[in-house]
């Protein structure tokens, strides 16, 4: 039961980064960059891929997709963090804080589904290359990614349907540059101990399934490029590979630190290094890992480039 004599809060503040306030020009100033650099990767990948019908393949279509999802979550978080740097007034709603955390867990979740349907791509391509067009149609990659987006809602909407059974009445500081759910349950005034186990069984889940059809994939596909008689052909797999499973990596072990390990009650700092990895530094990482390591991509690239010079020539 809550204590009468609390008053209910249905505001919090986001103190994250004011233990650095000398610094605060110099974080707005690489996070600002950042986001520039993030939204004119992602959307300038995404317009490429639309627009040039060479690239309307499954897996341009999946890098399209997590290109729009990078794109997201640069908005969903970036700009309120930019603002509170320099604001005197770091409030934000209950409902805000609602809505923000349901567009980052909708945009990861998805994040997730879509990485291991891009590792599943690779592996058909690479391990089974001929049966490649009968395995992977346009018509099951929409069907893949229409499925990573719908779980992606599903899966925010039970923690953020879960979320409104607790009641805060006590300390209403989030110490976090964004409104995360784990910040939420520590300031709760009811145990949150049927939200951590949700928590704890679903993302768990999720991340077993995806992490495991991406590392199941990459097994297959490093034992395939063993037995390439190619040298040349053994170092660019290898290069595509070992670029892609990096991003990966982060992704996915951010996730991990944050969600999953125990004692998800315990205050602290240590989510937010992990928190900036697959929030800002990934969606930055993602197009130029993706795309401009891609000899395809670079050659459209060139190819407008010159048609856009020849233009004004």
């Amino acid at each position: 039961m809550v204590d009468k004599n609390y008053t209910m809060k249905n505001e919090f503040i986001l103190t994250g980064f004011s233990d650095h306030p000398d610094m605060r020009t110099l974080l707005f100033t690489v996070f600002f960059v950042i986001y520039l650099i993030t939204m004119v990767g992602n959307i300038g990948l995404l317009i490429l891929i639309s627009k040039e019908r060479s690239l309307h393949t499954p897996m341009y279509i999946f890098l399209g997709d997590l290109a729009l999802v990078d794109s997201c979550c640069a908005c969903a978080i970036t700009p309120k963090m930019l603002g509170n740097f320099f604001s005197e007034d770091k409030r934000i709603s209950l409902y805000e804080c609602m809505a923000q955390f349901y567009f980052l867990c909708t945009i990861e979740t998805s994040d997730c589904f879509l990485l291991s349907a891009m590792a599943y791509d690779r592996y058909v391509a690479i391990c089974s290359p001929l049966q490649y067009h009968t395995r992977i149609s346009k018509k099951l990659c929409i069907q893949m990614t229409t499925g990573a987006f719908i779980a992606g809602n599903l899966h925010s909407m039970i923690h953020v349907g879960l979320q409104f059974r607790l009641t805060f009445c006590g300390p209403n500081h989030i110490n976090h540059f964004y409104c995360d759910i784990l910040p939420l349950y520590r300031l709760s005034c009811v145990d949150p101990y049927i939200n951590e186990l949700v928590l704890f069984v679903f993302a768990g889940s999720l991340q077993l399934f995806t992490i495991g059809t991406v590392l199941i994939s990459y097994v297959y596909i490093v034992f395939t490029i063993f037995k390439m008689n190619s040298k040349e052909g053994r170092v660019k797999a290898f290069s595509t590979c070992a670029s892609h499973f990096l991003s990966v990596s982060l992704f996915y072990g951010s996730i991990f630190f944050i969600y999953i390990t125990p004692n998800l009650s315990e205050e602290g700092n240590k989510e937010i290094p992990a928190a900036i990895l697959f929030t800002t530094v990934v969606p930055l990482l993602n197009p130029f890992i993706y795309s401009l390591r891609n000899k395809e991509v670079k050659s459209v690239l060139h190819k407008i480039l010159m048609k856009n010079i020849l233009k004004e020539v």
